[in-house]
């Protein structure tokens, strides 16, 4: 495992920790925006992981955006829920099962700009590179 995937990883365990003592709230770069916990297994190892991660509502369910701060990849989370699209979420203090799916084309662009418009950050992250930054729709089952 490299530093960069420890520090991450590490990062990312402190947030779980702060949203589950605090009923789904947290500080830092992450205040006031919604937040869920996206459960996920390994597309590859089956290894059981949570990411946090800022969400959109939808009518039927939530959107997460696999931005990965503008990398030229996708993040790891995005494979899995490929693999694995039937999950479950935490917001809050409720745990919400949930199927995973890649949104259409028409219907990402609908969500990214809402996303964009509401939380700058994430045009800043579609500038940083050329790949499309996948949209997933988790649809409540």
């Amino acid at each position: 495992m490299s530093d960069w995937t420890r520090d991450v990883n590490d990062w990312n365990e402190a947030i779980i920790e702060e949203f589950r003592s605090n009923d789904g709230r947290v500080g830092g770069m992450f205040e006031g925006q919604p937040l869920l916990l996206l459960h996920h297994k390994g597309a590859r190892t089956g290894t059981r992981r949570v990411t946090p991660l800022t969400y959109q509502d939808l009518a039927d369910g939530y959107a997460v955006f696999a931005s990965k701060a503008g990398a030229d990849t996708n993040p790891d989370w995005y494979h899995n829920v490929v693999a694995n699209p039937g999950t479950e979420v935490e917001i809050g203090t409720e745990t919400i099962r949930v199927r995973a799916r890649v949104a259409s084309r028409v219907e990402r662009d609908r969500i990214w700009s809402r996303q964009k418009q509401d939380y700058p950050q994430f045009a800043e992250y579609e500038a940083k590179t050329a790949r499309v930054i996948p949209v997933i729709v988790l649809e409540r089952t």
